[in-house]
Formats: structure tokens, sequence, C-alpha cells
């Protein structure tokens, strides 16, 4: 059976003076989405602090639940982050049907939709 997984890795990079809120919003946007989206299947973030840039992977099970993520979580915390932060590229990593691609170019993020084409995971 072909994976489903779909990874989305993006950044943030915080306005001046607001790295902690930054950091903050995506601590609550973590804690969401491990009480309430059992389609996340992992979250990680990385920051750095030379630049104010967060970085952040997340794993869905599939694309329902990144539209699930996108609709809920993603949506309470967008208005939020877009007046402390600048969003970057965001890299949609899996099999994303078209109407998720529309949304996501519709809220304006930087979207780039790659399938799998190959590769292997040893924790498998």
């Amino acid at each position: 059976m072909e994976n489903q997984e779909v990874m989305v890795v993006y950044k943030w990079t915080a306005k001046e003076g607001n790295s902690e809120a930054l950091k903050g919003i995506y601590k609550e946007v973590e804690s969401q989405m491990k009480s309430n989206e059992p389609g996340a299947l992992e979250v990680q973030c990385y920051f750095d602090e030379s630049s104010g840039t967060l970085v952040v992977m997340d794993l869905f099970s599939d694309a329902n639940a990144v539209g699930f993520h996108l609709g809920t979580t993603a949506a309470g915390h967008f208005e939020k982050l877009l007046q402390i932060a600048v969003p970057g590229e965001f890299l949609f990593c899996g099999n994303v049907p078209d109407s998720m691609k529309q949304a996501a170019t519709g809220m304006g993020l930087n979207a780039t939709f790659a399938p799998n084409i190959f590769g292997f995971n040893r924790k498998a």
C-alpha cells in the first residue's frame, strides 16, 4: 500500500522583539495538535536565535489530517502569527489534493507541493 503520510515543513521569522511570542504560540499549537488532532503523528519545532526563525516539521497520517489541521488549529492562530512573524516557504511533502493546494494558496502561503518519488525509512 502506498504511503499516504504528508509532511509539512515551514518557517516563520519573528518580527523584531517577538521571538518569545512566536515560540509561545507554537507551544500552544503543539499542545492543541497533540490533544485534538489524532492524524497529527509528529510535530518538531526548531529555533534559530540569531535570526529569530522557527522551523517546524509536522507529520500527518494523510491529506485529510492536514486539512483538519489547517481548518482548526492553524486557522485559530494564523492571524496572530501574521502580526508577529513573517511566513516563509511551506513545503507540503506527499500527495495533496488540488482542493487543499487551492486552500493553502488562498491563505497566501508560499507553498510547494511535492509528492514522494523515492526514499527509505530505517524506523519502519
